[in-house]
């Protein structure tokens, strides 16, 4: 007679999240070593070496200026994601504070959050950022402070939600009997309780980012020349196309990859976490 498999057996092992997560260790340890990994200086330029194609002595082959096109690339995904990192994590502080506020307090102090958020959340997304760069100039730290300012209602609405199923359960409410400060409560009893969704919707929201950060370079509104940039190497390539793809396609798959990599690993995690899609 059969018996029963233990749950340990019956749950699934998370092989596909340490699949995802080598996936995403692997890509960020490759931009924090692009100078050690980088062959050549992504700013050096050799006239005799123009649009050249895949090769022995360059890789991916080189740009219009004879700058080669791996070390380019290396150095330009280090700067997409420092800015989407950072762009992330200072959506999610001011975001995030906002919604546990709104949640926590309730009445006006909620009403006038959110109905900032909601004007903010109403405009597209290229075209909110577009306008911030035009007021603050383009470059790297006000891209990412552009899609900070994009992603902040995104945090405060995702946060709220269940902060203020959180906020009304017991052991929040028998922490206020006893004298626990307001701060106290939101740190040690709300917070970590919103771990989970915190984890998977930056990770989601990375590789969206990646891909705003890519459009703002491509306009010529991001990263500025000389420094790499995806997005600016993908511009630029374009215009030799019939004579040199290699730029264009290249940066493009790196795009990609790197977008594919933060999504597969936010729906992984995600999949994980959720006990109703276990």
């Amino acid at each position: 007679m059969a018996t029963a498999a233990p749950a340990t057996a019956r749950r699934r092992p998370p092989t596909v999240l340490l699949v995802a997560g080598g996936f995403l260790a692997a890509t960020v340890l490759v931009a924090l070593a692009a100078p050690l990994v980088a062959p050549y200086d992504p700013l050096a330029q050799s006239v005799m070496a123009r649009l050249r194609g895949p090769g022995a002595a360059h890789l991916l082959g080189t740009d219009q200026f004879g700058r080669d096109l791996l070390s380019r690339i290396l150095y330009g995904l280090r700067a997409s994601l420092a800015i989407s990192f950072g762009a992330v994590g200072l959506a999610l502080l001011v975001g995030g504070t906002l919604g546990l506020i709104s949640a926590y307090y309730r009445g006006w102090t909620e009403r006038i959050v959110m109905r900032v958020m909601d004007v903010l959340f109403a405009f597209p997304v290229m075209l909110l950022a577009i306008g911030i760069i035009a007021v603050l100039g383009p470059g790297a730290t006000t891209t990412a402070a552009a899609i900070a300012i994009v992603y902040t209602p995104i945090f405060a609405r995702l946060l709220r939600g269940p902060a203020l199923v959180v906020a009304t359960s017991d052991y929040v409410l028998s922490a206020r009997s006893i004298g626990a400060s307001d701060a106290r409560i939101i740190a040690l009893h709300i917070l970590p309780n919103l771990a989970s969704v915190v984890l998977v919707q930056m990770s989601l929201l990375m590789s969206t980012a990646i891909l705003v950060e890519a459009s703002l370079s491509f306009l010529g509104l991001g990263t500025q020349p000389p420094t790499p940039s995806l997005g600016m190497m993908l511009s630029e390539g374009r215009n030799f196309l019939l004579l040199s793809p290699w730029s264009a396609v290249f940066s493009g798959l790196a795009i990609l990859f790197v977008a594919f990599v933060l999504n597969f690993f936010g729906d992984v995690l995600r999949d994980q976490l959720d006990p109703r899609l276990r």
